[in-house]
């Protein structure tokens, strides 16, 4: 099933949002770790956990929403989710905000199947650098436009994977925590990917 999308090249631009976490040490996530944990046997702990993650989260939902109305309800449906599932999350070595996207991007991906909407996809210009240096090719007055339009025919599957690595700039390890898949499967799977777009562009 092909992605119902449409590429917004003005919104993350104009909205100045680069929704990438910066690298977390691990002394951090040992230190989140354990207000999570202590949020586990306290609710009232998760306060400083929301405070902290309330504007990062907010971003990654409008970038795919697009409606800071909509996104509000989204991003309170996710802290309400994550505070009711929050006994069952384990640490596995990546920042919580990860756990949170992933809710998040279940409940975006189930506004769009319930509304039948065309799905948002946030990006700058300057987000296909990487894009083209990865696939050893070089942007050009006439070739942007290809590329865009090869993008929006990916499957959403596919795209999400181009889009958290490369528009959000977000490493393999986190990608494959969101996704729920393994480190070199998200790597092998956008190898393929730029493949596929590469050949798209050569025809």
């Amino acid at each position: 099933m092909r992605a119902i999308l449409q590429i917004n090249r003005s919104l993350a631009k104009k909205q100045g949002m680069n929704s990438s976490d910066k690298t977390v040490s691990e002394q951090a996530l040992q230190e989140e770790w354990a207000r999570i944990q202590a949020a586990q046997t306290d609710p009232s702990a998760f306060r400083p956990i929301y405070e902290q993650h309330y504007e990062s989260l907010f971003r990654f939902v409008y970038r795919r929403i697009s409606d800071e109305h909509l996104t509000a309800d989204i991003v309170s449906q996710v802290f309400l989710k994550a505070l009711q599932k929050l006994s069952s999350y384990a640490f596995k070595g990546v920042p919580f905000s990860a756990w949170l996207y992933r809710i998040a991007l279940n409940e975006i991906s189930y506004y769009y199947r319930q509304n039948n909407k065309r799905r948002v996809v946030s990006l700058e210009d300057h987000s296909l650098e990487s894009l083209w240096t990865d696939m050893d090719e070089k942007p050009t007055n006439t070739n942007i436009e290809p590329m865009i339009q090869a993008l929006d025919q990916l499957t959403s599957t596919d795209l999400q994977l181009v889009e958290l690595r490369y528009f959000e700039k977000r490493p393999y390890r986190e990608i494959a925590e969101l996704l729920e898949i393994t480190e070199n499967n998200a790597k092998v799977r956008l190898h393929r990917i730029l493949a596929r777009l590469k050949r798209t562009l050569e025809k």
